[in-house]
Parts: C-alpha cells; sequence; structure tokens
C-alpha cells in the first residue's frame, strides 16, 4: 500500500481495496533520505489500524540498503537504516520488518555471512523495541544471500538475538531458487523440506507472487496470480496447504493493463475457496 500523502491513508488504502493484511515502506524505498514521522502520524497510523478489522502490518526494508556487502560505506549506512526502520516499526507497532538479504558482491558467502549477521546484531543492540525482522528468501541471482533454506537457516542460526528473528517465505523467489510449487504435491514437499531445515514455527508471512522466470531460473520478476510459471494449480496448492493458508499473505504482483492489486486478490480469494 502507498503512503503517499500520510502514512496513515495506507490503512484507508488497505480498507477500501477489502485486504486483510497489508504491507508498507514506511519511507521512500529507493532513496536513503527519510521524512522523520510526526505525531501525528503515527497517531493517526495506529488509530485507524486499531479501528479497522486488518492484522498484521507488515513493513519492507528499502531497496538500496545492502546488510552483506563488504564495502564499508555502503554497510554502515545499511545497518543505519535498518536501526531506523526498526525503530519506525515499533513506534507504528508494526510486529514485521521484510528485508531482503543482499549481496556479498562476489567476495563469498562467508564474507556476506559475516556482514549480514553483524550488520542485524548491530541493528538489534540499538533498537530494543518488540518488531521482528523477517528474513526474505531470494531467487539466486548472481552473489546473492539466502536462496536456499539451508542459508537461511545458517543466518538464523548466526543471529545473536535468535527470539527477534524469523522469515517471509516468497514463492516466485523460491521457484526460481529451485523448490517447485506448481501442484500439491511439490508443494508439500517444499513445505516438508522448509519444516525440517527451518522449521514452520519460524513462517511468518508469506509473499505470494507467481514467477516470470522457471523452475530454477534464479529470475527475480513477479508476475499475475496464476499468469506466470507456478500457475493457478500451483496457488491453489499453496493456498490449500494446512501450513501456508492460515498465514498473512502479501501480493507483489504488478499492475498493468492485465491486471492490478484487486484483480489479483480476487484470483487468490477465489483459488482459496
Amino acid at each position: 500500500m502507498s503512503i503517499a500523502g500520510s502514512i496513515d491513508q495506507a490503512v484507508d488504502r488497505a480498507k477500501e481495496k477489502d485486504c486483510d493484511t497489508f504491507q508498507i515502506f514506511t519511507r521512500n524505498p529507493r532513496g536513503w533520505k527519510l521524512k522523520k514521522l510526526s505525531r501525528g502520524d503515527v497517531a493517526g497510523f495506529r488509530q485507524k489500524l486499531k479501528n479497522s478489522a486488518i492484522d498484521p502490518p507488515v513493513a519492507h526494508m528499502p531497496y538500496l540498503p545492502n546488510l552483506s556487502c563488504p564495502k564499508k560505506g555502503l554497510h554502515k549506512k545499511s545497518v543505519r537504516t535498518l536501526t531506523l526502520e526498526l525503530e519506525r516499526c515499533n513506534v507504528l507497532d508494526i510486529p514485521y520488518l521484510v528485508t531482503h538479504l543482499g549481496s556479498h558482491l562476489g567476495k563469498g558467502r562467508e564474507v556476506g555471512l559475516g556482514q549480514l549477521t553483524q550488520a542485524i546484531d548491530a541493528a538489534f543492540e540499538t533498537s530494543k523495541g518488540r518488531t521482528m525482522l523477517l528474513l526474505e528468501n531470494t531467487s539466486g541471482t548472481r552473489n546473492s544471500m539466502g536462496s536456499s533454506f539451508e542459508d537461511i537457516r545458517e543466518i538464523l542460526d548466526h543471529v545473536s538475538q535468535k527470539d527477534r528473528v524469523a522469515v517471509c517465505f516468497d514463492t516466485a523467489h523460491a521457484f526460481g531458487a529451485g523448490y517447485d510449487l506448481r501442484n500439491v504435491e511439490s508443494v508439500q514437499r517444499t513445505v516438508d523440506e522448509l519444516r525440517r531445515v527451518v522449521g514452520l514455527g519460524l513462517l511468518k508471512v508469506i509473499h505470494a507472487n507467481d514467477s516470470k522466470g522457471e523452475l530454477g531460473s534464479g529470475i527475480d520478476r513477479h508476475e499475475h496470480i496464476g499468469m506466470g510459471y507456478i500457475g493457478e494449480e500451483g496457488f491453489k496448492a499453496i493456498l490449500h496447504n494446512d501450513s501456508l493458508r492460515k498465514l498473512p499473505l502479501i501480493l507483489e504482483t504488478p499492475i498493468d493493463r492485465r491486471g492490478t492489486d484487486v484483480t489479483n486478490l480476487r484470483r487468490l480469494r477465489e483459488l482459496a475457496s
């Protein structure tokens, strides 16, 4: 949901689209500068949320930070941004902040892991609130961190404050990384693998996106529900899987001549029923 005008208007927009849950950026996601939240912004957001039936609200980290970055200057700015976002979420009563895990820029997984866990630990050391950081799985693009369940598990194991981290599962990213989601059997195999390696208790939010890329392509491009390689059968299986169906599902699908947020939401509900 857009926060244009003021952040509380995101709640209004979510209600207009008949959402059960929603995700926002608390600031401009494509820049480093941020506008400080006013008391009025915070009070308005929290009051409108309280008066709605929408739960939970979810926030997403901006795009520019790279928490796995080996470059000192960019890594420092990234840690600063993560810290500020955790603090903003705490003030807004947003329970989950989703983060991309970044790139090691060719320096290797071990370097990336060290930088990433250092960044998370440093942010937690400064921000003491209740907001939980959700690690989002990636599609396996070159030098990226967190494309396999084993990678996610390793990151979770290295973070000091383990009770403050959990997982956001992106369907398009998982499919791009080689986890099949096209039918009942493949969805169950993927869920079983997620349970074995990570643990389903740590799965808090799902990003429900179809994929423009084929299975194992490493491509991170989202598609309208049912129009990509996961397809309608895959999403019907996801939505009827007992381990997934009751979790908050966030749509990050395109808006173009073929569909909108509303049409994708309607399609998901049709497949769920």
